[in-house]
């Protein structure tokens, strides 16, 4: 199995202040890995240090083993990661249909297009004339996944997408990444939602002061444990 994404003794900074110490972790194609840790801890700073939003000081991000300073924008996408930012970001002068084309923009080949997006979220395709922004937290969640799936990544990225949804939009919420996983699509979850995790991830890391604390197999913890090891 070769490794899509790797980060070598990262430490990465915003301005003056040193947020990630060393991080090593990867993510493997066709796994799916958590990364999991309390507000503050360094997990969102992972994505803005892949995407040079914080700076790289130290260590190194490999991309199927090629060593990148960044992959910010259009590149990400060309090279086949997709990325679920944290707050979504859907574009509020954009209907759905056209805040899913913005995914496509490069017309990377893959089995993801409109008609695939909206069979997988039907809400989507009864609303796609809608403005994006006019739509639930949950609903908004599923445009920013299918706008992110239809770039064909072989690596998705979800930045804490569990975040201000109520718990049964969350449990549809892992039934659908369940299914996209299904698909081959290794998934890399940053997430304070233990459940959420647990059911979808393979592998897990935990992250305490911007550090990689802890790292396991999720079939060998159960809820608790995963609880006792972030708070510990």
């Amino acid at each position: 199995m070769k490794t899509l994404l790797e980060f070598v003794g990262v430490d990465a900074h915003y301005g003056a202040a040193h947020i990630l110490h060393g991080v090593t972790l990867g993510v493997d194609e066709g796994e799916r890995v958590a990364v999991l840790g309390r507000n503050g801890v360094g997990k969102t700073t992972l994505v803005n240090t892949l995407l040079a939003a914080a700076s790289l000081r130290g260590g190194e991000i490999r991309l199927r083993g090629e060593r990148i300073r960044k992959l910010a924008g259009h590149t990400a996408a060309a090279h086949g990661v997709a990325i679920v930012p944290q707050g979504r970001k859907i574009l509020p002068n954009l209907s759905i249909q056209d805040n899913l084309k913005l995914g496509a923009a490069l017309r990377r080949p893959g089995p993801w297009d409109l008609r695939a997006v909206y069979a997988l979220f039907p809400v989507l395709a009864e609303r796609r004339s809608v403005s994006g922004t006019a739509l639930s937290g949950g609903q908004q969640q599923m445009l920013a996944i299918g706008r992110a799936l239809m770039a064909n990544p072989d690596l998705l990225i979800l930045d804490e997408p569990s975040e201000g949804l109520a718990p049964i939009i969350v449990d549809e919420l892992g039934r659908v990444l369940a299914r996209l996983a299904d698909t081959g699509v290794s998934i890399l979850l940053i997430e304070q939602h233990l459940r959420l995790a647990r059911d979808l991830s393979e592998r897990f890391y935990v992250m305490s002061k911007g550090s990689i604390t802890n790292a396991g197999l999720m079939k060998d913890v159960d809820l608790e444990q995963l609880q006792s090891t972030i708070m510990n």
